[in-house]
């Protein structure tokens, strides 16, 4: 496949031609030549649109899918070509399938079914066998069959000798422990945050302290044991800040935010529209301004949409009977626009690549083409319309947005949005 990319402009901070204007010859998926009114001989497909801009890849390190087990909220086919149109190169697979991802071979079957995609899928493996926190799962196993990291997803590990027994038996290979972080006890039966909102509609809260006692208890963990430790879908202001003392004592720490905490609070809650129940739970305007602070001064590692398709049966419900989840890869990137400067946006979905596979994609001449190709201009408004997967649980509907993603090119192959 020859491509050549007319007038992109590059969004690439440590790249020597950041923000200029530049062509790319591409051939056979490799970058070739990169320069200005670059000549070429031979068959090549023009890419050009209006205000087109490039970067390296996006990476998406927290995507739930469904298959196997739950086909009916999403395969890995489709999940992976949502994945490529809404931008990313590449999603880090959560292990909540059915059977849960607690093995090598289920690592390989997941591996086999994303064979030959231009979104590449890298398994996160479970930290617990069938993810109920009891026992480790066969965590060097499913390192060598190529899973990159282990989490149980969104489940809070109460066994605190688990998780030190894991920090310390993970750094004999390099491995990474994800350590979603909620107290079950206080926790109890809430659904949303603790706080004016749910007093007013009388639904059970979750104080942030649920979300901050086991954070501070999972880095008192990790200052004692040593070992890489990654804390996901921070939502509270305190556990930012519990984040920057512990990167500021030298601890190996890093952490994420999703799209959904970033954009919205526990205000939306007065529609009792099910799609607006996640886990955590959105929360106050105060926690909103210090995560988007955190991802400004570089506290928060990683942006996700923490995909999470849902079928109706189990969302489209009375809101304390639904399941949590939000589907988020179509409206991530136009919905980061009104939020956070486009560099940071790019710098933040391009990070996990090198946090969890060390990795890195770059615009360079001999590289290997992973790019991402998009627009920061446009505004508009997301609607059923916008939704590619097959479960349609987003929270965004009718949230204005800005800037669209063109496609993506990567292993050779070139997938843009119709």
């Amino acid at each position: 496949m020859n491509l050549i990319i007319r007038n992109a402009r590059v969004i690439e901070k440590e790249n020597p031609f950041h923000n200029q204007i530049i062509d790319i010859q591409i051939n056979n998926g490799i970058i070739e030549k990169i320069g200005v009114n670059l000549q070429v001989s031979g068959e090549y497909q023009e890419i050009k649109y209006d205000n087109l801009s490039i970067s390296s890849g996006w990476f998406d390190i927290s995507v739930s899918l469904g298959e196997p087990g739950y086909e009916d909220r999403e395969t890995i086919t489709n999940g992976l070509d949502v994945a490529a149109k809404s931008g990313f190169t590449a999603i880090a697979l959560q292990p909540n399938s059915n059977p849960v991802i607690d093995n090598q071979s289920q690592v390989h079957f997941v591996k086999q079914k994303a064979s030959g995609k231009a979104t590449c899928l890298f398994p996160i493996g479970a930290l617990t066998q069938n993810s109920d926190g009891n026992n480790l799962a066969e965590l060097l196993d499913m390192k060598k069959a190529g899973a990159i990291a282990f989490g149980d997803y969104n489940k809070s590990l109460d066994n605190a000798n688990l998780l030190k027994v894991a920090l310390q038996y993970t750094q004999d290979f390099d491995g990474k422990v994800i350590a979603f972080s909620m107290d079950n006890t206080i926790k109890g039966k809430g659904i949303v945050n603790e706080g004016i909102v749910s007093t007013q509609l009388g639904i059970k809260g979750i104080a942030s302290l649920a979300e901050e006692l086991i954070i501070a208890r999972n880095l008192f963990i990790l200052e004692y044991t040593g070992g890489n430790l990654h804390i996901p879908t921070l939502s509270s202001a305190k556990s930012v800040e519990l984040i920057r003392e512990a990167k500021r004592k030298g601890l190996q720490v890093t952490c994420s935010v999703s799209v959904h905490h970033l954009m919205l609070t526990d205000d939306v809650l007065n529609s009792f529209d099910a799609n607006y129940r996640v886990i955590p739970p959105l929360r106050t305007e105060t926690d909103r301004k210090a995560l988007i602070e955190g991802v400004l001064d570089g506290t928060i590692d990683c942006i996700t949409s923490d995909h999470n398709p849902m079928d109706i049966e189990h969302k489209n419900l009375e809101f304390d009977l639904a399941k949590n989840g939000t589907i988020g890869l179509e409206s991530a990137f136009g919905a980061l626009q009104t939020v956070l400067p486009t560099e940071i946006i790019i710098e933040k979905l391009t990070a996990g690549r090198l946090l969890f596979t060390n990795e890195v994609a770059q615009i360079k001449e001999g590289q290997k083409a992973n790019l991402t190709l998009f627009t920061t201009e446009n505004d508009w408004t997301f609607d059923a319309e916008n939704v590619l997967s097959k479960s349609r649980n987003s929270a965004f509907y009718e949230v204005k947005m800005k800037g669209r993603v063109f496609g993506i090119i990567n292993n050779n192959q070139l997938i843009l949005n119709s």
